[in-house]
């Protein structure tokens, strides 16, 4: 698997990151065609988001040559564009190298006052319920309870999976982080459909 490299170019008008787009696509001028002749062999995908050219390659050299050629067709044409340095993608954090790290989504959920991880548990009787919502509370967890049904919000996968085995629940993702993909749904199914 190739690593991810890019260079992003911010003009400072929308036509003229049309116009750009065009002529890297379409046709050259001399001084730029004369560095491309570098990259002839090469494929590098380029994208445009309003002002912003965006152009990937599979390796920080192609990525510079191409900055190159686009950086002699800007002066060509008298084209005002801030280029960016070559940028890596890394993938384990999901963002360029030159991003700063974001929070997690369980930092963010945490941050709204919302446990980003609770563990369901159906326990056989209301006082069986009531009793160990108040052990979990007591020992500093967020417990909801409806009838013989908990909810216990954790602050981290590994916490719902250590409270799961030891309360004999199910870890999983909460309510509110589901709702940023799916419209929010207040049901929690216990023991699956149709059970």
């Amino acid at each position: 698997m190739a690593d991810d490299w890019r260079i992003r170019i911010e003009v400072s008008e929308g036509e003229h990151a049309g116009g750009l787009l065009r002529r890297l696509g379409q046709g050259l001028s001399s001084d730029a065609a004369e560095l491309a002749k570098e990259l002839e062999s090469k494929r590098l995908a380029v994208s445009r988001d309003e002002n912003e050219i965006f152009v990937y390659a599979s390796s920080p050299d192609d990525a510079a040559k191409a900055q190159a050629v686009i950086e002699a067709e800007l002066r060509e044409h008298g084209v005002v564009a801030t280029a960016s340095k070559v940028e890596h993608w890394l993938g384990e954090e999901e963002r360029w190298d030159d991003e700063p790290p974001t929070e997690s989504w369980e930092q963010e959920e945490l941050d709204r006052g919302y446990a980003p991880w609770e563990v369901r548990k159906e326990c056989a009787t209301r006082a069986e319920a009531e009793s160990l919502e108040q052990q979990l509370e007591a020992e500093g967890y967020s417990v909801i309870r409806q009838s013989e049904f908990l909810f216990v919000g954790t602050a981290s996968k590994e916490d719902a999976d250590a409270v799961a085995a030891r309360i004999r629940g199910e870890a999983v993702a909460s309510g509110e982080t589901v709702a940023e993909v799916e419209p929010p749904n207040p049901f929690a199914i216990f023991g699956g459909l149709g059970a």
